[in-house]
């Protein structure tokens, strides 16, 4: 008797199925790990009961910070899949692209010259600062000789994040007392973070993760080009619009909750595509769940390596990225050095 092989739809669920477990189980090492390890009995007695031992710590530090991890790499990790399929760059992501930067930028200068400290006007802060460096990465990068190429965006938003981190910096000296507070918007930090930022954060995130999955059918199209898309039925100016207006309210939001992390937005939407293909539909599930578990992994090492201190996640997810940004762009110019061979040989 010949087996049937399994389906494709049926090796998806499977797929996002075991994606959803491993997460599961990153929830439960965050709760458990830290500067003090909590057994997994007491864990669960603690999120049952307020007086059980370790109840404050599991409720009160590592609760928060587990969702906030969870929600901020999410959205993360969606924001570079739309980016990536808007520009039809590899290479996008909010880091790279000075979003993070431009959230936080708006966000220091926002505390250091007007005084604001309401976390609501911060999250407004955040979203202004990075659709004014979304805005800013694409013009500079579509001039020039880099005009139209992964490296020309990234150049551009390598300029943008380094000019942006130095006002930051600057700012941050100008302000002694706020100086300490403002610490984590040089490098996102996932402690001290409390329930009240999830809740401040997360209406803007949903209405975010909404809009990206609404123009995920939009985005196949648009990967073969405006006039193909066109052709498709596809407006290739809403779509922009719509999947520029899902990646500020994602990296904006997530940036204002924890500060400016960056890479979870370009590795997460590549290994989703590697399991998933090249249907967004299909890739950008998969792209929340690794980004979700990418950025708790990273916060719960970076409590582990160098306990009882630990080490501010954006610093462990740039160890991770920056070896990924650099084969990524040597494989993005061999295929070009082979296209164009091809297109000589053919000549």
């Amino acid at each position: 008797m010949i087996r049937k092989q399994p389906t494709a739809r049926v090796r998806y669920a499977a797929g996002l199925t075991a994606g959803l477990v491993l997460l599961a189980l990153a929830v439960a090492g965050g709760l458990a790990v830290g500067a003090q390890s909590v057994p997994p009995a007491e864990v669960f007695a603690a999120l049952l009961d307020p007086d059980a031992p370790h109840a404050s710590i599991v409720r009160e530090v590592r609760v928060p910070r587990t969702l906030l991890a969870v929600t901020a790499g999410a959205a993360l990790g969606l924001a570079g899949a739309v980016m990536q399929g808007l520009t039809r760059n590899p290479l996008a992501e909010p880091g790279l692209l000075g979003v993070n930067t431009g959230a936080a930028c708006a966000v220091v200068a926002a505390t250091v010259l007007l005084g604001t400290r309401s976390l609501h006007a911060v999250v407004w802060w955040a979203l202004l600062g990075a659709a004014v460096a979304v805005v800013v990465v694409y013009l500079l990068g579509g001039r020039g000789a880099g005009r139209g190429t992964p490296e020309g965006l990234v150049l551009a938003g390598v300029a943008v994040t380094a000019v942006l981190g130095a006002v930051v910096s600057g700012l941050g000296v100008l302000d002694a007392d706020a100086y300490g507070t403002l610490r984590m918007w040089s490098v996102g930090t996932l402690a001290g973070r409390e329930l009240p930022v999830l809740w401040e954060v997360l209406p803007f995130l949903l209405v975010g993760a909404v809009l990206a999955l609404a123009v995920a059918p939009a985005l196949n199209a648009f990967a073969l080009g405006d006039e193909a898309g066109r052709a498709l039925g596809v407006a290739p100016g809403r779509v922009r619009l719509l999947g520029t207006l899902a990646t500020v309210l994602l990296s904006g939001a997530a940036t204002a909750a924890i500060g400016p992390v960056g890479f979870i937005g370009l590795v997460a939407p590549h290994v989703a595509r590697l399991l998933a293909g090249p249907d967004h539909r299909r890739l950008m599930p998969y792209a929340v769940l690794i980004g979700a578990g990418l950025l708790l992994v990273a916060d719960i090492v970076g409590r582990v390596v160098a306990r009882p201190a630990e080490i501010q996640v954006g610093i462990v997810t740039a160890f991770v990225g920056a070896p990924v940004l650099i084969w990524l762009i040597g494989r993005a110019r061999r295929n070009r050095r082979s296209a164009s061979r091809k297109a000589v040989a053919t000549a």
